[in-house]
């Protein structure tokens, strides 16, 4: 049961990159749900799949604590998938849309602005989730704050 955990929680592997595992999350995260959302185009589908994330994430990314014996192990990237997916789920389907996402997300979680650090220090995978949970609000709130004012328009 402790492999599937860790599976999980490194998204098959992904959060085992070298270089910006938490990056190559968002990106094959936006990539992915741009490719399969014209085949499902369902907000109950992916408000489905992101409460199911969040559900599995928190005891994987408890687990990967443990295996990793550090808090907030860089090789836990389930958490950047449900922030990631959090946004996306609720902005229009166009790559300017997705594109913006995945740069707008990876600054909030890189430079983590109040209370994403406070939320961080929360224990074990509650934690480690609610931080980029925190930062796909910001992204979304930013998203919809820019086509608001028309500077998103595809």
């Amino acid at each position: 049961m402790k492999k599937i955990w860790i599976i999980a929680a490194t998204f098959f592997n992904v959060g085992r990159i070298p270089i910006a595992p938490g990056s190559w999350a968002s990106l094959i995260t936006v990539g992915t749900l741009y490719l399969i959302y014209p085949h499902i185009q369902s907000l109950v589908t992916g408000v489905t799949s992101l409460v199911i994330i969040i559900l599995l994430g928190i005891p994987a990314a408890s687990a990967a604590e443990v295996h990793f014996g550090k808090k907030d192990p860089g090789e836990c990237v389930i958490d950047e998938v449900a922030g990631q997916l959090l946004c996306l789920i609720f902005i229009p389907h166009s790559w300017v849309h997705y594109l913006a996402a995945f740069f707008i997300f990876r600054f909030f979680d890189i430079f983590k602005p109040f209370p994403i650090r406070r939320v961080e220090k929360i224990d074990r995978g509650l934690g480690i989730m609610l931080d980029d949970l925190i930062a796909g609000l910001y992204t979304l709130i930013a998203i919809r704050f820019f086509m608001w004012l028309k500077l998103l328009i595809f």
